[in-house]
């Protein structure tokens, strides 16, 4: 069976573990894989940065309830969050840097900020 190289599709020879046929084949896979992978996060952080503007230009207060169309409409994507802050008694909270939520029903959403250096939420 031929390798072939895996930027340019030509006939590689010399040692069998060879990926490419030269260093600029090598260079030119190497970055689109870099350009591919800075994509990508460029994306989740377009969207986790969104969702947190979303969640500050609703919350100006640090806790209120919304409801939660009013968020989806204004593009907020319920998939991205930072991170999960669950309480001792298993309430769920999703975190957008230090803007959060928490889905109270099918129709309204807490609002939370949780304070520099605080350990828990602003109340």
């Amino acid at each position: 069976m031929e390798r072939v190289c895996l930027d340019c599709g030509t006939p590689i020879k010399g040692r069998s573990d060879k990926k490419f046929c030269d260093d600029q084949c090598r260079s030119n896979y190497n970055n689109r894989l870099k350009v591919e992978d800075l994509s990508f996060v460029r994306q989740v952080n377009h969207t986790l940065k969104k969702n947190r503007d979303i969640l500050q230009k609703l919350n100006p207060t640090g806790k209120t309830k919304v409801n939660r169309d009013k968020l989806l409409k204004q593009g907020f994507d319920l998939n991205y969050h930072t991170h999960v802050y669950q309480t001792q008694k298993g309430t769920t909270y999703y975190f957008c840097y230090e803007y959060g939520y928490l889905l109270l029903n099918e129709q309204e959403v807490l609002l939370v900020k949780r304070e520099e250096g605080a350990e828990g939420l602003k109340h």
